[in-house]
């Protein structure tokens, strides 16, 4: 899982009017991140890309769309948000002939928590029937895996080969990072604090933060690389803002208004979630102007 590092946006799901995916703005999108912001892979049908929303056959287009346009440049990465494991193995065997590097598979989010036993079962099934690695999305509040679980579940699953470790707290990603040592991928979705989560050792980020930002976030990866910490700062107070600004209940929909202010085509949100409002627009663009 080497190729796994560094820089990894998802991506977000470019929609036009009637909510269909619009294909040529996905890959014009692939095409500028690779090419343009020189990231390391790329991330599609997570919660950025509103992966909530999609059928399996829009997980589908949506990879082969992605992997295609890729062209072998850089790992592609496949999100699956479902609540069980069945639909999980389905979304999996519909991608598993596409050339996918991984699945990025959340717990499931239904209102009640699998035990520990059930959580591992669950990964590890995916990961037997899909034939494909898999990285744990650990994001779901009222469903969020503790550092001991995860290393269990990666030390016991030979197929579960890393995670993408979510919410605000760096204190569970240094115990992560702790516990597992050199077992595993860790990536970081701390977006406020992509420098500290380099620092401490993650292998890199998949994380909304890079996707609305992607050449800074490609400059912080590699100040932090070559130990140019001062830089790494600046970059970081740089980034903090535009968190700031974007994280909301639509998430979705203003890191694609940051990328309209580039230039770079990024379509609807899906209904029922809003588009930016004019205050969230007010605050993006005041956050977003010096880096664009």
């Amino acid at each position: 899982m080497e190729e796994i590092y560094g820089i990894v946006p998802p991506i977000v799901t470019p929609f036009t009017a009637d909510e269909k995916v619009d294909e040529i703005a996905l890959q014009a999108d692939v095409n500028y991140l690779i090419e343009t912001a020189g990231i390391h892979g790329l991330a599609v049908c997570g919660s950025t890309g509103e992966g909530h929303t999609l059928t399996t056959d829009e997980t589908r287009q949506i990879t082969a769309v992605a992997i295609d346009a890729a062209d072998g440049r850089v790992p592609v990465i496949t999100g699956i948000i479902t609540d069980s494991t069945k639909s999980a193995i389905e979304r999996g065997k519909a991608v598993a002939d596409l050339g996918v590097t991984a699945l990025q598979v959340t717990p499931v989010h239904y209102l009640f928590q699998p035990d520990d036993d059930s959580t591992l079962k669950h990964f590890d099934q995916i990961a037997n029937q899909t034939g494909l690695p898999v990285m744990i999305y650990n994001v779901i509040p009222w469903n969020y895996l503790s550092p001991p679980l995860l290393a269990r579940i990666i030390i016991e699953v030979d197929g579960v080969v890393g995670v993408k470790q979510s919410a605000e707290d760096m204190k569970l990603l240094a115990d992560l990072l702790l516990i597992l040592g050199q077992q595993g991928r860790i990536m970081s979705a701390v977006d406020a604090l992509m420098y500290p989560s380099f620092i401490l050792g993650a292998h890199g980020a998949i994380a909304a933060i890079l996707t609305a930002v992607p050449k800074t976030s490609v400059e912080l990866w590699e100040a932090v690389q070559i130990g140019n910490h001062e830089r790494a700062l600046q970059l970081h107070q740089s980034l903090l803002p535009v968190w700031n600004a974007i994280a909301d209940d639509n998430l979705p929909a203003n890191v694609k208004y940051v990328m309209e202010l580039q230039g770079r085509p990024a379509g609807h949100p899906r209904s029922p979630m809003p588009v930016s409002t004019t205050k969230q627009k007010q605050k993006i663009r005041q956050a977003v102007g010096p880096l664009i």
